[in-house]
């Protein structure tokens, strides 16, 4: 079979386990279940994902890329405006990427988790087999630092176009959203949306608050 094939019926896969991964979770789901969904054996499952470990790191693949893809639309779609307004622009369609995609969001987060337990995949002895032999998660590396970059880059434009305040860091402030908006989807993700979980608080409103708290923190007094 040639590689345009190939990456054909691999995407197929990836799909069928995305079906599973959704209905049942990463941890309950089965390679069985998958090569069902998919239409083959479990056999022909295993020609070309050897784990389910490397299923998973597929799909997180599939969702960073997509992520990325999301950033530079944005990035380009305000390339005439100003950095602070690319910068929230960015910090809004992250959120609802992650909104928009749980299981993405959930399998992003697994991955991160992962790289820091691991040294950012250093420890080698603290990744399984099956992630270590993984080309997905030598893939997941190459581009993993890239949204933190590309907002960092944003709000380093709005430094210099002067509409976000001199005196702070890119990459802290980048991160500090990040952060951020994780506990917001995470709080998201255990309660469904539209529902007021604690303190009857709407989270469409939180989720305001954390937007008007970043474009306090960022907006140059100045101008």
């Amino acid at each position: 079979m040639n590689d345009h094939k190939k990456n054909i019926k691999e995407q197929k896969l990836i799909v069928a386990a995305e079906t599973i991964f959704s209905r049942v979770g990463f941890s309950n789901a089965k390679m069985e279940d998958i090569s069902a969904e998919a239409g083959i054996t479990k056999v022909t499952l295993y020609t070309y994902f050897q784990s389910k470990e490397n299923l998973q790191l597929a799909v997180t693949h599939k969702a960073l890329q997509l992520l990325n893809d999301t950033y530079y639309a944005t990035i380009d779609q305000h390339k005439h405006e100003s950095g602070l307004k690319a910068t929230l622009a960015l910090f809004r369609n992250f959120v609802k990427f992650n909104e928009d995609n749980f299981l993405y969001s959930e399998a992003l987060l697994s991955y991160f988790q992962l790289i820091r337990s691991s040294a950012h995949g250093k420890l080698e002895q603290r990744l399984s087999d099956a992630i270590n032999q993984s080309i997905y998660f030598r893939k997941l590396q190459d581009i993993q630092n890239l949204p933190f970059k590309l907002t960092a880059a944003e709000i380093q434009r709005g430094i210099e176009d002067k509409s976000i305040r001199a005196d702070v860091d890119p990459m802290l402030i980048t991160l500090a959203a990040w952060t951020a908006s994780i506990g917001y989807i995470k709080l998201l993700s255990v309660t469904g949306k539209g529902i007021k979980p604690l303190f009857n608080v709407d989270l469409e409103k939180l989720k305001k608050v954390h937007l008007q708290s970043a474009y306090a923190l960022l907006k140059n007094p100045a101008v």
